[in-house]
């Protein structure tokens, strides 16, 4: 059985309950907290002078910026 558009919108809109108050500051502040380490990771990544020390920050902050995406995109699906 294919689904159309509408249908589809409406199975996924039953099957994701709203986020609460406290789960949406549960959010907010990870979000906050990710942000802040991709920034403090990528800054530091770029004042080390050793190349091996700057890629590991550096694959730092990508790790913690595809942690705040996923956060982002988890929140976004729930509008």
């Amino acid at each position: 059985m294919l689904l159309n558009s509408t249908e589809r919108r409406m199975i996924m809109n039953t099957s994701m309950p709203e986020l609460t108050t406290k789960n949406l500051t549960i959010l907010n502040d990870q979000l906050g907290a990710e942000a802040l380490l991709v920034h403090k990771f990528a800054q530091a990544s770029q004042s080390v002078q050793d190349q091996a020390i700057k890629t590991q920050l550096s694959s730092i902050s990508a790790q913690h910026r595809k942690h705040y995406d996923t956060l982002l995109n988890y929140l976004n699906s729930h509008q």
